[in-house]
C-alpha cells in the first residue's frame, strides 16, 4: 500500500461511495422494514431480508451496465429487486409497497463516525464529493438525512452506466475538475475501489466488516477500519 504521507501531500480531493459507505445501508433498511416483514407475517430476519435485496440489486445493476443498451435508473432496478425478493419470501404486496421500500433508501443516516471525520478532512483542506450509483433525484432527498455539505454530489446518471464502468469514474473526474491520480476513491465495497484504481484514482477501502479486499492487481492504496482512522491517516502532521 502507498505511503499515507504520500497520499496525504498528493490527494486533493476524496471521493465518496454513498450506499454502504458513508450511510450505513444495512442497519438503515433493516430496521425500516422490521415492522412491514412482520405485518406480512414473514417469519425471516429482517437482515437477511435486506440482505437479498441489496444482492439482488447489485446483480441487476451489473447486468444492466454489462448489457449496454441504455441506463436503467437506480430506483427501477430497486423495484425489481425488492419485487423479486417478495416474490420468492411468498408475500403479496402493491406497487405502492414496492415503492415505499425503495424510498426508504433516500433516508439512511450516515455511520455514527462519518460526519466528524468528514469535518475533519474539510479543516485539512481537501475537496469532498459523492460518485453514487443513486439517481440524481434520491441523491437530492438524502442530502438533508445525511447533513454534510459535499462539494460535489454526483450520480452515474452523468455517465450513463452504473459503478464500476470507467466512465463513472471519468465523469466525476471532470465535474470534480481535479486529475484522477488526486483523486482518492474511498468505498467499503472493494468492486468500487478496484473500478476506481483501474481507472487511475487512489483508493481507500473502508474495511468495516473486516473481509479479505481479495487477490487483484488493482490493490487499495489505504485500507482502514472505519471514516475516524480514514481521517486520522490523511491529516497527520
Amino acid at each position: 500500500m502507498e505511503s499515507t504521507k504520500i497520499l496525504a501531500r498528493e490527494i486533493t480531493t476524496l471521493v465518496f461511495d454513498q450506499y454502504g459507505t458513508v450511510v450505513d445501508m444495512q442497519t438503515g433498511l433493516s430496521e425500516a422494514v422490521a415492522s412491514f416483514l412482520k405485518e406480512k407475517g414473514w417469519d425471516g430476519e429482517p437482515h437477511r431480508f435486506v440482505t437479498w435485496w441489496r444482492r439482488t440489486h447489485f446483480e441487476n445493476s451489473m447486468i444492466d451496465a454489462l448489457c449496454d443498451r441504455g441506463h436503467t435508473p437506480y430506483r427501477q432496478i430497486g423495484h425489481r429487486a425488492v419485487s423479486y425478493v417478495m416474490d420468492r419470501c411468498g408475500m403479496s404486496y402493491s406497487q405502492d409497497e414496492v415503492c415505499w421500500l425503495v424510498s426508504q433508501i433516500e433516508t439512511l443516516k450516515p455511520f455514527p463516525d462519518v460526519i466528524a471525520a468528514l469535518k475533519t478532512l474539510r479543516g485539512a483542506g481537501y475537496k469532498l464529493a459523492i460518485l453514487s450509483n443513486g439517481d440524481r433525484d434520491m441523491l437530492e432527498a438524502a442530502k438533508p438525512h445525511i447533513g454534510f455539505p459535499f462539494d460535489h454530489v454526483i450520480s452515474v446518471q452523468e455517465a450513463g452506466y452504473f459503478k464500476p464502468h470507467w466512465k463513472t469514474y471519468a465523469s466525476a473526474e471532470e465535474i470534480i475538475g481535479e486529475d484522477r491520480s488526486s483523486c482518492l476513491f474511498v468505498a467499503n465495497h472493494a468492486f468500487d475501489c478496484i473500478g476506481a484504481k483501474s481507472f487511475g484514482m487512489r483508493t481507500a477501502f473502508i474495511d468495516r466488516r473486516k473481509r479479505p479486499f481479495g487477490e487483484t492487481p488493482h490493490q487499495a492504496d489505504l485500507i482502514v477500519a472505519d471514516f475516524k482512522e480514514l481521517a486520522a491517516s490523511l491529516t497527520r502532521k
